[in-house]
């Protein structure tokens, strides 16, 4: 293993080179602080009820757990942010697969964990050729697995599910990690997770003072088209703006192509929110589970990020490319 690699996997000490870094965890704290103080006046509302201050003060403690979960593992080095994403595409893929039932499908699950962990060693290797390859191998090894019950009937069902699963737990969200390969990923993924939850943040608001339309009423009631118009046009120009520092004096760092990728920042987000939303309205479910007082599951929480990590990253791949100069192959050599 090489210096360099070695510093970018446990080199905790760069944590605050870049100044984007530094800004992005500072305004982090700084929400923090400020946030007790606005739920405070919030519940001071004659209308407020004590279920709404309970779920705000919920919600702000899960916060605090949630903000050191990403925080903590980005800041200390490449090799916890990468662990801290296979966490989160195992956490995300056992509540899918329980509520979808695909847990007693004891064989795919299995397969699709096994596949999951290997993706985790190609993104820890930094060997994304096996990436690539392990998605339609896994694919062709749920399609087999789902013939061990000899049982015709669900196969098509059972299968789907799988490959469903492994899809969006897996080389989707996964992508998070190949971002981690890069030199400088602590910006990239600490402006991506700001963005989309900015985004949620925005569409409810601009929902509630411009949405008269109703968007998708019968996949979620509450999104309206002036609340995802009006989150497009503020989260696109922040992470723009976010993005330029990042990539700039790069092929990436041209208005209309940093535009582009805040677009598809705030579009694809909307619609991995819609996505899981679909999900639960078809099996008949609120959340899909109780894990985050305030919040559900931990697929509700990060279900944008589901969608979004794959379109980042080969937006960005497509014009600079991740983990340009780093070592390949960094264990099997």
């Amino acid at each position: 293993m090489s210096q360099l690699t070695r510093e970018r996997l446990f080199g905790f000490r760069h944590a605050f080179d870049d100044r984007l870094t530094v800004v992005l965890t500072l305004t982090a704290v700084l929400l923090f602080l400020l946030a007790p103080v606005l739920i405070f006046i919030v519940t001071q509302a004659k209308d407020s009820t004590a279920d709404k201050k309970k779920e705000l003060w919920d919600r702000y403690r899960s916060w605090i757990w949630l903000a050191l979960f990403i925080l903590i593992p980005i800041l200390a080095g490449a090799f916890w942010t990468i662990l801290a994403v296979a966490m989160l595409c195992f956490l995300c893929y056992r509540e899918y697969a329980r509520i979808t039932g695909l847990l007693r499908e004891r064989t795919i699950s299995v397969i699709v964990v096994i596949g999951l962990l290997l993706l985790t060693f190609s993104v820890l290797d930094n060997w994304y050729r096996l990436y690539v390859a392990l998605f339609p191998l896994t694919v062709a090894l749920i399609a087999i697995g789902g013939l061990i019950p000899d049982q015709p009937k669900g196969y098509i069902q059972r299968v789907g599910l799988g490959v469903l699963g492994f899809a969006l737990f897996g080389s989707a969200l996964g992508n998070l990690g190949n971002m981690a390969n890069d030199w400088n990923y602590r910006p990239i993924l600490l402006l991506i997770i700001f963005a989309v939850e900015l985004n949620d943040i925005f569409a409810y608001i601009c929902g509630h003072l411009l949405g008269r339309r109703k968007f998708v009423p019968n996949t979620s009631p509450n999104k309206t088209v002036g609340g995802a118009l009006g989150a497009i046009v503020l989260t696109t120009p922040l992470f723009a703006l976010g993005a330029h520092f990042i990539w700039l004096n790069t092929p990436l760092d041209m208005p209309v192509r940093l535009l582009g990728l805040g677009i598809i920042v705030s579009i694809v987000g909307q619609f991995g929110d819609l996505m899981l939303s679909s999900i639960k309205r078809d099996l008949g479910l609120k959340d899909t589970s109780k894990l985050i007082p305030g919040h559900g599951g931990i697929l509700d929480r990060f279900d944008s990020l589901i969608l979004v990590a794959p379109a980042v990253f080969h937006y960005v791949n497509y014009f600079v490319g991740f983990a340009v100069g780093q070592q390949q192959q960094i264990f099997t050599g």
